[in-house]
């Protein structure tokens, strides 16, 4: 069966399932979408690895690719393999050099361990059939594009509204290591956009 190249193309609250997120990917050579709501604490994996923050302690995932490398083994590629009832199922494809095993895994898991690898992701013609959502010319006009490099709300706190313009950068730095040792990502993202946007 012929394999389809997907690229993360989003990552936000799920509008659907409180406490949820969407994740969206999109086929690298065409316009279909395919949105899988994952749990809060995969979208933060997700999340952080996208954004390239480096937790104090390793994180699930980050602990798997440890002990794949400290056993030579590496993940070639994750495949979104079957849709049963509405529930997407995901393979991780391993490899040691000599033999490829594949092993069963929620997608977002498969696509949090997929990332930390640089591994592609593919799914089937069929699935993307079934789940897919076409996005036509007229409604990528009217909406914008979903961003490459989301900014996912992983933790939310209510009635606090981050705004770092006012800060200097030493007190940015200050800020985004506090963040960063309360584990708090999303606002670490939101410190380290502001000092890139500085420099």
């Amino acid at each position: 069966m012929k394999k389809i190249k997907l690229e993360i193309l989003g990552l936000s609250s799920s509008q659907s399932q409180t406490g949820s997120f969407a994740l969206v990917l999109g086929e690298t050579e065409g316009s279909r979408r395919l949105p899988i709501i994952i749990g809060m604490f995969e979208a933060q994996a997700i999340a952080i690895e996208i954004e390239k923050i480096i937790p104090n302690r390793p994180m699930t995932h980050d602990l798997f690719k440890a002990f794949a490398n400290n056993f030579h083994f590496t993940v070639d590629e994750i495949i979104i393999s079957d849709l049963k009832e509405g529930v997407f199922f995901a393979k991780i494809v391993c490899s040691d050099g000599l033999k490829k095993s594949e092993v069963d895994a929620r997608p977002s898991d498969a696509i949090a361990i997929g990332l930390r690898f640089d591994s592609p992701i593919y799914t089937y013609e069929n699935i993307l059939a079934e789940a897919g959502i076409v996005l036509t010319d007229e409604v990528e006009e009217d909406k914008p594009e979903p961003k490459t490099e989301p900014k996912a709300k992983v933790k939310k706190e209510a009635g606090r509204k981050d705004d770092f313009k006012n800060y200097s950068i030493e007190k940015l730095n200050e800020l985004l290591k506090d963040a960063i040792d309360k584990e708090d990502y999303e606002r670490a993202a939101k410190i380290r956009d502001e000092l890139s946007k500085r420099n």
